[in-house]
């Protein structure tokens, strides 16, 4: 008989509600989770001290010795750390969190378009890091955070990125889709993932068909975190959002992520995967499969997928 181990207990009951357990069980050992949004953060240890011009600045630490903590028990095989604003670009801690992850742990990077020199220091990051740092991350999520809509800094920064070989993970309000429209136009073989489900609360649902329809272009994966709470403003119902998006892009465009923070233990984490799951309980046990890690582990190249 096949012997299970925690991790891969973990990951049966994790679907175990939607589907059979004599359904799931000769897949258990095959299928795998991938965590692709998370941010760890140094707190107040003064190796790795924010950024000036830092947006916000965490007081409690949420390291990556916890973070493997909570995967070992929440069952999360991988993650990607999404290297956050606090720092700004420089990647001192990103790059901590790796060392410390070894082959678990890939990661983000955040460069400015606007700042001189800031694209630069890409490919030396890129280079120091081969395999391991997997996409560029663009905000524009604030009228005070806002990228350089149309300008050739912004096409310089997306070039780099993608000649680098890396995603592009567009971080925006739906209004700002628009702005950003033109370079996934032109970069078709980039990869561009859409963090957050492209904010659907933080837009109006016609600005966010807008998001929706980038699944015509096949380059766009988008991600299943962020998931926004019924019961705070506006008080729309996800399900449907989550709903149209996967008719739009399917299992093999779409991953998820979230669950981890400072606070965090292994039951919590798991419990937001299990969220995550009831949201696609409307998906065969295989498309939730994917999203829930399989497409993620071949679009970040996890244990050589």
């Amino acid at each position: 008989m096949q012997s299970f181990n925690r991790r891969d207990l973990l990951r049966c009951l994790s679907v175990l509600p939607f589907s059979s357990a004599a359904a799931f069980a000769d897949d258990a050992t095959s299928s795998v989770v991938v965590d692709t949004h998370l941010h760890c953060f140094a707190g107040h240890d003064r190796r790795f001290p924010y950024h000036a011009q830092a947006p916000y600045r965490p007081i409690t630490a949420a390291t990556p010795e916890h973070l493997l903590k909570c995967m070992d028990d929440a069952g999360v095989d991988y993650a990607v750390v999404v290297h956050p604003e606090p720092y700004q670009d420089d990647h001192r801690y990103l790059e901590h969190c790796l060392n410390v992850g070894q082959e678990r742990l890939k990661g983000t990077c955040l460069f400015f378009a606007d700042r001189p020199a800031s694209v630069e220091k890409m490919a030396p990051l890129v280079q120091r890091n081969p395999g391991r740092i997997v996409a560029a991350r663009v905000h524009a999520y604030a009228p005070d955070r806002l990228p350089p809509f149309g300008t050739k800094e912004l096409r310089h920064l997306w070039k780099t990125a993608s000649d680098l070989g890396l995603a592009i993970q567009l971080h925006f309000e739906p209004r700002y889709a628009p702005g950003l429209e033109p370079l996934i136009r032109e970069f078709t073989d980039t990869t561009v993932v859409i963090d957050h489900l492209g904010r659907p609360m933080q837009g109006t649902p016609q600005e966010h068909e807008v998001v929706v329809r980038w699944s015509r272009f096949p380059n766009t994966v988008m991600k299943v975190s962020s998931v926004p709470d019924p019961n705070s403003y506006p008080h729309r119902d996800v399900k449907p959002i989550i709903r149209r998006l996967t008719d739009a892009f399917g299992a093999e465009r779409m991953i998820y992520g979230g669950g981890f923070k400072s606070g965090a233990t292994g039951e919590t984490y798991r419990d937001y995967r299990m969220r995550v799951a009831d949201l696609l309980s409307h998906l065969s046990p295989e498309d939730r499969t994917k999203i829930l890690g399989g497409t993620a582990a071949k679009l970040y190249g996890f244990n050589g997928s």
